[in-house]
């Protein structure tokens, strides 16, 4: 997420602005390009481009467990393979990245060139494995209770963790990242806020407004560890609080949905 030449320079549109953030997130062949400047101006949109790619991933639990009748994990592991192809491993290399800057010893640059390096320490894959077992759990674990409407609201609100991050920390420029950090703004976070609580609710009731506030803290904490440690956030902080906040919304939900 540090070139952005891949988007060409034009006129600024709503629709391939959506539909690039769309093309951008997924390996789906949309194949609609825009400038990043003009991408990232409907960044609040994120969420819900997420909901329909959390309603595929849905429609894909659903077969697996009700036509194909396989049990819970085998589904949770089928439904997060399937949010990892279709959004094209958008943000693991995030998790890997962060993990392993977080990891070794020594000043803020030292760590953002460990995050910038291309090879990949034992603590970055240690982490990638701990976030993506986890987060199968957590599906695994709502599945349990018969919560589908869990998975269209963990990968919404994924996305709100990351632009929990991106409202509260300060870009690393230059880089991709920068763009999507410094085109939040407390206005259309709370647009996004809103917009995305109201589609939670109506989905999963006051569970799934308790998983979206998961992922409101997740994101804050990522963006205070970021600060911590390397003073700015690029887009493997982004990354990592996109993967680790689905994983809370998750955890988020589980507890609610045995206590209520």
């Amino acid at each position: 997420m540090e070139h952005d030449d891949y988007f060409k320079e034009e006129g600024f549109s709503p629709v391939k602005s959506i539909l690039g953030l769309l093309t951008f997130s997924t390996i789906l062949p949309i194949n609609v390009f825009t400038s990043i400047e003009y991408m990232t101006r409907l960044v609040w949109c994120w969420p819900l481009i997420h909901l329909f790619i959390g309603a595929l991933a849905a429609i894909c639990g659903y077969v697996c467990g009700n036509i194909l009748h396989l049990n819970a994990f085998f589904t949770a592991v089928m439904v997060y393979a399937f949010l990892m192809l279709i959004t094209g491993y958008n943000h693991l290399d995030g998790v890997m990245d962060m993990a392993d800057g977080v990891m070794v010893h020594g000043t803020p640059e030292k760590k953002i060139s460990v995050v910038k390096d291309s090879s990949v320490g034992a603590g970055g894959i240690a982490t990638l494995f701990l976030v993506a077992s986890l987060t199968i759990a957590g599906i695994n674990n709502i599945l349990d209770y018969n919560f589908i409407m869990g998975i269209v609201i963990c990968e919404m609100v994924a996305k709100i963790s990351l632009l929990s991050t991106a409202l509260t920390s300060k870009p690393l420029t230059p880089g991709i990242g920068s763009y999507f950090i410094l085109s939040t703004n407390s206005f259309n976070y709370t647009l996004s806020i809103v917009i995305v609580g109201i589609i939670t609710f109506l989905l999963g009731g006051v569970v799934g407004l308790i998983g979206l506030l998961g992922a409101v803290i997740s994101g804050f904490l990522i963006s205070q560890i970021a600060k911590r440690n390397f003073g700015v956030a690029n887009g493997d902080v982004l990354g990592m609080s996109n993967e680790v906040g689905r994983l809370m919304a998750l955890l988020f939900m589980s507890i609610a949905l045995y206590f209520l």
